[in-house]
């Protein structure tokens, strides 16, 4: 079942408040969309970040890149930070989903995250162009 993570049946959800509990950190991710070899931004691309919780899949952010290719702050849980150098940073693994309709662009990433980092997910948007029509082009 997909759930946004604002949804009030999240509040019973055992595996949901385990996840929480173990993840009170905060990570921050941000989004830039570009084409043209990342010099043109692209706005309006669907973006979607979710994480699979037990038998759900939590849906914690769903927007659009506004004029500038940007999202800013995306707030995620992360597990706590680490209070050594010895230790190896704990990360939480997240799912991104970017959809560009005008350009016929899908791709999924996967974002891992760890507290108090800020995160820079860059998304080059190529149009997937038909095998045929590349052949009909001399591509």
């Amino acid at each position: 079942m997909i759930i946004k993570n604002t949804d009030e049946k999240l509040l019973d959800d055992f595996e949901y408040q385990e996840f929480l509990k173990e993840n009170p950190g905060r990570g921050v991710l941000k989004i830039r969309t570009s084409s043209a070899s990342e010099t043109l931004p692209v706005s309006d691309v669907l973006v979607t970040v979710t994480k699979v919780v037990g038998k759900n899949t939590i849906v914690f952010f769903d927007g659009k890149t506004d004029d500038s290719g940007m999202i800013n702050g995306i707030v995620l849980p992360t597990p706590k930070r680490v209070s050594n150098d010895e230790e190896v940073p704990k990360f939480a693994t997240y799912s991104l989903r970017a959809v560009h309709l005008n350009n016929n662009f899908d791709k999924t990433y996967d974002i891992s995250l760890c507290c108090g980092v800020v995160a820079i997910q860059y998304i080059n948007i190529v149009p997937n162009v038909e095998m045929e029509m590349r052949m009909n082009n001399g591509y």
